[in-house]
């Protein structure tokens, strides 16, 4: 018995002192942790290119809308396509853009809709809230939203419906007092 002892003793002190697998079993921890680190840090960038990239597109359709003194489908759609361009090299189909235009009644201070066209149009004489500083009673203001539906493409398992990121931003009309769409004179 005392021999049995003493091998098992000696066995498990040679298998503690014997060091010839220290980097394979090291390489097995840390591999691992460091893809995942790796996958990471490219799909958290990637995701930070797109979330850029739609404010880019908001600022950009606004910015196309308010240099126009009129509107219609056609530019509507040719600014969408400039939006959906701003995307490469990332999909653009999940891209959904919205440009309306919207009325301060100098009475209240409350922002209307005028006339909305895009991927999710406003109801006409609906109520958008803007900010206090924007709040200039008899003025007119192109606001676009933009809405990208981001998957992941390695990070798909833990997000598979995808990350919503969603901009919006808010223009004065250049070239005239209003931006018409489909009317002669600018609505009150």
């Amino acid at each position: 018995m005392r021999k049995l002892s003493y091998r098992t003793c000696n066995l498990i002190g040679r298998f503690v002192r014997d060091r010839r697998a220290n980097a394979a079993v090291e390489f097995a921890v840390i591999v691992p942790l460091m893809l995942t680190m790796f996958f990471g840090t490219v799909e958290f960038s990637s995701g930070v290119a797109v979330n850029r990239k739609v404010t880019l597109v908001a600022r950009n359709m606004s910015d196309l809308v308010s240099q126009s003194s009129s509107v219609s489908d056609t530019d509507i759609t040719n600014f969408t396509t400039t939006g959906k361009a701003i995307m490469t090299p990332y999909d653009s189909t999940p891209l959904k853009a919205t440009v309306s235009e919207l009325y301060i009644d100098p009475a209240t201070l409350t922002a209307k809709v005028k006339w909305s066209k895009g991927s999710s149009p406003r109801a006409t004489d609906s109520t958008v809230s803007i900010p206090s500083a924007l709040k200039i009673g008899g003025t007119y203001l192109i606001y676009s939203e933009v809405s990208y539906n981001y998957v992941p493409a390695v990070g798909y398992v833990m997000v598979k419906s995808g990350i919503k990121l969603s901009d919006f931003t808010f223009t004065r009309p250049r070239q005239s007092l209003c931006v018409l769409y489909s009317q002669t004179v600018c609505p009150t």
